[in-house]
C-alpha cells in the first residue's frame, strides 16, 4: 500500500484537466490513495484565521470552488481525496475547528510555517535565520508541535521537521532531540499520523522530512505514517518514495495508515 496525502494544485487552475495530471502521474507510480491538501490560506474563508501580509496576497479561492471540482472528480471516477494543509495558528483551534467541520474532508494536515511574524520556509524571509537565535527559533517551532499534536485537529502533520530547511539546525545535539522528545511525546498522546515527506530532497536541506533520528522515536511510540511527496506540480507526485519506504524500514515500520472520509485504515507498508 502506497499512499501520496500531501500535494498541490496552486501552480496551476482548480479545473479537472490539471487534476488529472496529478492522478495519472500518481496511478504511473503505482500509488493507491491519492489526495489534494490545498494549503488553506488561499481559501477566503480562512481569513479569521491566519492575517499577514505575504498570505493575504495569495488569499484567492473559494471553497465552493475547491469542494466542486472533487465532485466533479468523483462523478468522472477520478479516485482523489479531498484534503486541506492547514497552517496551524496558536490562538485560534476554535476557528480552525469551526472550519474543518463545514467540509467533507477525507483527512486534513496541519503543518507549521509560521513562527509569529517569521515564515521560516520562505525565500523570502531566509536572511531572517542570520539574525534571529536558532535556538529561540527552534523551541518555538517545537512549542507549536506540542500544541497541534494536543489539539487533536489534524489526522496528519505535515514535513514535521520543515523547520530544518535552510539546513539552519543546532549543534547543540542534546538540545536537538529534547525538541524532537517533546514532540513526539505529544504526537503519541493523539491522534495526529506523520508524514515520511520527501519534499525535503528537493530543499536546499536536501534530505527527507522528518530526520532519520525523529522517525525512529516515531516508531518506537507507535505513531502511525504515511507517504508524502508534497508535489506542487504533476511531476513530482510520488518522487523519490524508494528512499522514503527504506527510511520508514530501516526505523522499524511495517504498516501504513490510509484515510477516507476521517476513517482511519492500517495496511502493511508498500
Amino acid at each position: 500500500m502506497l499512499t501520496d496525502y500531501h500535494n498541490h494544485l496552486e501552480k496551476g487552475t482548480l479545473t479537472l484537466d490539471y487534476l488529472r495530471k496529478f492522478t495519472e502521474q500518481a496511478a504511473q507510480k503505482g500509488i493507491d490513495h491519492f489526495g489534494i491538501s490545498e494549503h488553506a490560506y488561499h481559501f477566503y474563508q480562512t481569513a479569521n484565521i491566519l492575517q499577514n501580509d505575504w498570505v493575504n496576497e495569495r488569499r484567492y479561492y473559494d471553497m465552493k470552488d475547491y469542494v466542486k471540482l472533487f465532485h466533479a472528480a468523483w462523478d468522472h471516477n477520478i479516485d482523489v481525496k479531498m484534503s486541506i494543509e492547514m497552517d496551524y495558528t496558536p490562538g485560534k483551534h476554535k476557528e480552525m475547528d469551526q472550519f474543518i467541520n463545514q467540509y467533507d474532508f477525507d483527512y486534513v494536515i496541519g503543518s507549521i510555517h509560521w513562527v509569529g511574524d517569521f515564515g521560516i520556509d520562505l525565500s523570502e524571509y531566509k536572511h531572517e535565520w542570520d539574525k534571529r537565535d536558532i535556538h529561540e527559533v527552534y523551541t518555538a517551532y517545537f512549542d507549536q508541535v506540542v500544541t497541534l499534536a494536543e489539539s487533536n485537529l489534524f489526522d496528519i502533520v505535515g514535513h514535521l521537521d520543515l523547520v530544518k530547511i535552510f539546513k539552519y539546525v543546532p549543534k547543540d545535539e542534546e538540545f536537538l532531540l529534547a525538541q524532537y522528545e517533546r514532540a513526539v511525546n505529544a504526537l503519541a498522546e493523539s491522534k495526529t499520523c506523520v508524514e515520511i515527506s520527501t519534499a525535503g530532497l528537493r530543499k536546499p536541506v536536501g534530505e527527507l522530512y522528518p530526520d532519520k533520528r525523529l522517525l525512529e522515536m516515531c516508531c518506537n511510540k507507535k505513531i502511525p505514517i504515511v507517504l508524502s511527496s508534497d508535489a506542487h506540480v504533476p511531476e513530482d507526485v510520488g518522487a523519490d518514495f524508494d528512499q522514503a519506504l527504506k527510511l520508514a524500514r530501516e526505523v522499524g515500520y511495517q504498516s501504513i495508515m490510509t484515510f477516507s472520509k476521517g476513517e482511519r485504515k492500517e495496511f502493511p507498508l508498500g
